[in-house]
């Protein structure tokens, strides 16, 4: 996807700086944070659907969301914290609308794979997709978005207990699912 080059004033500004400038309607200010933000949302989302074109759908609702009710933001540096939920909620409704869940692939991913990072990054995509959808969706926001326990129940609305819980269980899953690569580290 081609990115359209920062605005040369907007590019040095402050991420607060250019969020308040959004919310008083600056359209080109938006456009900034989108520039900014839209490949970590996007990555975000892909880990949660295992689709690129899913993800990059959802993505775009957020943002689309996140324009119309910027003026709602509470605080400029609140930004990405509100941005990452407004995604979420995107894919916890898509899921539930759609009833969507991604099945394993036929393979196990424990047997006969290739030692490359592509391949342990396929593992884990499909080993990710076997989770329940909040399971999954508190899994990637631990380990993938470095999200504290605290912070996931509070932008998910999920309660704490069921949070670690989540997390606890999934991990297990997945060390189980990815037993292969457990004794390897990276050098």
């Amino acid at each position: 996807m081609n990115r359209p080059p920062p605005s040369s004033k907007l590019g040095a500004a402050s991420e607060v700086t250019v969020v308040a400038l959004a919310m008083n309607g600056d359209d080109t200010a938006y456009g900034e944070l989108v520039r900014r933000r839209q490949d970590a949302i996007r990555h975000l989302l892909r880990r949660l659907t295992r689709d690129p074109a899913l993800a990059d759908d959802l993505a775009q609702q957020a943002f689309v969301l996140a324009w119309k009710s910027i003026r709602t933001l509470k605080s400029p540096a609140a930004f990405g914290a509100w941005l990452r939920k407004l995604a979420v909620n995107c894919w916890l409704q898509h899921a539930r609308i759609k009833k969507h869940e991604v099945a394993l692939a036929d393979e196990a991913p424990c047997e006969g794979h290739a030692s490359s990072r592509v391949t342990e990054r396929l593992d884990l995509d499909a080993a990710l997709a076997t989770l329940p959808p909040h399971a999954r969706l508190c899994v990637v926001l631990a380990y993938s978005e470095g999200m504290s326990h605290a912070e996931i129940s509070e932008s998910t609305a999920i309660p704490l207990g069921t949070v670690k819980s989540h997390i606890a269980r999934g991990a297990a899953h997945l060390r189980e699912l990815l037993c292969d690569y457990g004794g390897r580290h990276d050098e």
